[in-house]
């Protein structure tokens, strides 16, 4: 089955959907349409699970396996494939997110509560863009000099893990580069986390509106 085959499917399955809960289109809030309150609640919901079940599986789970089982260097440039289409991903979700939630919640009648759920949006949606706009691809372009090293010197082929420390002892010039792109990495790393985080304190919140 093709890409559009299975998007078309899901499509499918999401509009048949109305057919079971038909409620959905009939709440509403005041001032708003109840069309478009469905509609942005759905946009919400959908964005919101995408953002943060991509981010589990990227972040606790697929890298890990690649790791363990891919080259090193075959690991990295993976990586360098799939991480601006993942924070592609999850910074157009986050924004999607902040727009649906804002739209449902406007400031000036807004609780408190919902403010703060609104910045916890915003916050994953700033970290997420400065991993896709500055933090990546800065991360990207500092492996594929370490690479370069690390090639010269012979290593990069081993599997679940790495002869870089080892090697960097006695090359100053890897020993340098490691510390460049240690920080930045770890930079990226901490925004990924961060933004990660910002959305699981959402989901309280959004356990909280479910009547099951």
């Amino acid at each position: 089955m093709g890409w559009a085959a299975r998007f078309l499917t899901a499509v499918s399955f999401l509009a048949a959907g109305v057919l079971f809960a038909p409620d959905a289109l009939l709440s509403g809030v005041p001032g708003r349409p109840a069309a478009g309150v469905a509609a942005a609640r759905l946009a919400h919901l959908l964005c919101f699970a995408t953002a943060w079940g991509a981010a589990l599986w990227v972040t606790f789970i697929g890298g890990i396996v690649m790791f363990k089982n891919l080259p090193r260097h075959q690991f990295g440039n993976l990586q360098g494939k799939m991480f601006p289409a993942y924070f592609m991903l999850i910074s157009v979700c986050s924004a999607i997110s902040v727009a649906a939630f804002a739209y449902l919640h406007p400031w000036k009648t807004a609780s408190t509560t919902e403010r703060y759920q609104l910045g916890f949006l915003l916050a994953a949606l700033g970290f997420d863009l400065s991993n896709l706009l500055v933090f990546t691809p800065m991360t990207i372009e500092m492996m594929m000099k370490r690479h370069k090293i690390e090639k010269d010197l012979g290593i990069g082929s081993e599997v679940g893990g790495s002869r870089n420390s080892d090697v960097a002892k006695t090359s100053p010039a890897l020993a340098a580069m490691n510390k460049k792109f240690g920080m930045i990495h770890g930079l990226s790393s901490l925004a990924n986390i961060m933004a990660f985080g910002s959305l699981a304190m959402h989901s309280w919140y959004l356990a909280s509106k479910l009547k099951l």
